[in-house]
């Protein structure tokens, strides 16, 4: 069974996102510290973390770096879960390695489908094409090291940004909705969220430098690669 752990210092809270990922059939490990639940994180290696951002001991955003910084711990995905809503707060979430983000106050449903849907992701890697080395003006994606270089410096991607650069870059061209971007990237089928679209495109562009303005907003609709 795969195990979820969950770095919430609310027990209440904690203990209701355990029984509830627990009916859907994972095992749950609830940690009510920042420091104990990086440390628990490199003994018990879950498939998936649930982590607060405001906690005693670590904060979430410096457990987050810890994390992605520690080779056992690098690519296991990491949801967010915080009161802190704000576009801001969204963007050092997705900075330091998360991989979703669920705003408090939730329902337990919506926290269900997407550890479901990040799961999913991570279970199935995208399709390879033909070629494993893909090169677009300055940008250049080797997809079997999971190295993007720009404009000949390396640039470090989360896997989430990874996978909508490499994905918008196989569709070059192509428009494609924040709707289908859900799907295709994140395997969300409830696409209400595309804000979280968004944040990532800025993100990306952003550590893309100049190259990044490839990455064309098709205003009221979502995005396209063009050279």
């Amino acid at each position: 069974m795969k195990k979820v752990l969950i770095i919430e210092d609310e027990k209440d809270l904690a203990e209701l996102l355990a029984f509830n990922i627990e009916k859907e059939g994972y095992v749950a490990i609830c940690v009510h510290d920042g420091k104990l639940g990086l440390e628990r994180a490199g003994t018990e290696l879950p498939d998936l973390i649930l982590l607060d951002l405001m906690l005693p001991g670590l904060l979430g955003t410096e457990v987050c770096k810890a994390l992605r910084k520690d080779q056992r711990t690098a690519h296991i995905p990491i949801i967010m879960i915080t009161a802190k809503g704000d576009e801001i707060d969204r963007v050092v979430g997705f900075e330091v390695g998360a991989d979703d983000y669920i705003v408090k106050p939730f329902s337990m449903r919506e926290v269900a489908l997407r550890v479901k849907a990040v799961m999913r992701r991570f279970e199935h890697e995208p399709e390879q094409p033909l070629a494993d080395i893909l090169a677009i003006g300055d940008i250049v994606i080797d997809k079997q090291r999971h190295i993007v270089m720009s404009t000949g410096s390396e640039v470090e991607l989360t896997s989430t940004e990874f996978k909508l650069l490499l994905y918008l870059v196989e569709k070059k061209g192509c428009v494609q909705s924040r709707e289908q971007l859900l799907q295709k990237v994140w395997g969300y089928n409830n696409t209400a969220d595309t804000r979280t679209v968004d944040t990532h495109v800025t993100r990306l562009r952003g550590k893309l430098g100049t190259p990044g303005d490839i990455i064309k907003t098709v205003r009221g609709f979502g995005y396209k690669i063009e050279e």
